[in-house]
């Protein structure tokens, strides 16, 4: 086939396939010690960067539909890692931020990821991170300065 599609050089696959791998990867660390799937892991680390967030800005955050994220923060509420409060002015909207433990915990996990990160870059030899780091941005620029290639 003159015109055969080559999905192994078709950057979209490529970049999904090692988000995967890394993706599972670091969820085995994650799920021996705390017990967490993936979208509690997102949610956590969303809150834990940012700060008191709605599940919409979790969603939007951590790139996860709407009824992960009600999952993942119910899972995070009967674990006490996490408190809600209303929103004085619009009771449709519940505030989310970590508890004592969920920050707790949240340092913990963290301490994990980088703990992994140094793990994967000496895997990867040395400015292989920054590499792909600079690579990504390129993309992230490129996509966000020309709206046609976001479809």
């Amino acid at each position: 086939m003159a015109d055969a599609f080559d999905l192994e050089s078709f950057l979209p696959y490529r970049l999904n396939r090692a988000a995967e791998l890394i993706s599972l990867s670091f969820s085995r660390e994650y799920k021996q010690r705390f017990q967490m799937t993936r979208p509690e892991w997102r949610a956590l680390a969303a809150l834990g960067s940012v700060g008191r967030m709605t599940a919409t800005e979790i969603g939007a955050h951590s790139n996860m539909h709407k009824t992960k994220v009600s999952r993942a923060v119910a899972a995070l509420e009967e674990r006490r890692w996490l408190k809600r409060s209303e929103n004085e002015t619009d009771r449709r909207v519940e505030h989310l931020e970590l508890t004592a433990a969920g920050l707790k915990a949240y340092r913990e996990i963290a301490d994990l990821a980088h703990s992994y990160q140094a793990t994967l870059e000496k895997a990867l030899g040395a400015g292989a991170i920054e590499r792909i780091e600079a690579g990504l941005a390129d993309v992230e620029r490129a996509l966000l300065a020309r709206p046609k290639l976001q479809r």
